[in-house]
């Protein structure tokens, strides 16, 4: 799962008291920001393996860290009070931490057994990745759903072509990660990229929610 993640972020950032949608976008890709950041001096780590699930050739056997149930929700409790510090709003920290937590229970529908509870086995995973007629829909749906909701729920004095924009990067992103070549190796070039998108996608994000208030129903 990719811009999926986003889809929980989209739909908290349209209740009232929400911290930005841009805070919101770090929010949803947090373990795996800090998990592009392990990988660079080597605590977690991954390899690639062609053919070890249908969509992708990643093999994450080592994130207990980032992406432990135990892990996720420490990180969950860091960044709301990061949230919390910098707004003052208990709204605005419960619902980024929230955000946090939902990237372990979708990476749970995708992944292969890679996942843990607190950083050892068992492994989790219920593997939609073999499945890319049922995770590409998945997909499709959560992050459309999502974002037909904030657009719904959230007005702009110009309109809405800031949003179009992120729309539109969204659906890129997503195109070149199913469609895109496959780096064959692991190298420091994968959490660089990593980093990027990420940093790419919340900027534009910020962007596209800074003119944007809670529609009056």
């Amino acid at each position: 799962m990719f811009i999926g993640h986003f889809a929980p972020a989209l739909i908290v950032a349209a209740r009232p008291k929400a911290a930005g949608l841009g805070t919101l976008f770090v929010a949803a890709q947090f373990v795996d920001i800090l998990f592009a950041a392990l990988l660079i001096p080597g605590i977690e780590a991954m390899r690639f393996v062609p053919g070890i699930t249908a969509m992708n050739p990643m093999d994450l056997h080592q994130m207990p860290y980032t992406h432990s149930l135990l892990g996720t929700l420490i990180w969950a409790k860091i960044f709301g009070a990061i949230v919390w510090f910098a707004t003052r709003r208990r709204e605005a920290a419960i619902g980024a931490a929230l955000v946090v937590v939902s990237h372990w229970f979708i990476d749970l529908l995708v992944h292969i057994p890679d996942l843990t509870l607190y950083g050892m086995p068992p492994k989790l995973g219920l593997g939609l990745w073999d499945h890319p007629m049922i995770a590409m829909p998945l997909e499709v749906a959560l992050i459309g759903g999502a974002f037909v909701y904030y657009l719904r729920r959230t007005a702009a004095s110009g309109g809405n072509p800031r949003l179009w924009v992120l729309a539109g990067l969204l659906a890129f992103a997503q195109a070149a990660d199913w469609f895109g070549p496959k780096e064959p190796v692991y190298s420091l070039a994968v959490p660089a990229t990593m980093l990027f998108a990420y940093a790419l996608l919340s900027g534009t994000a910020a962007w596209a929610g800074a003119n944007r208030r809670i529609a009056v129903r």
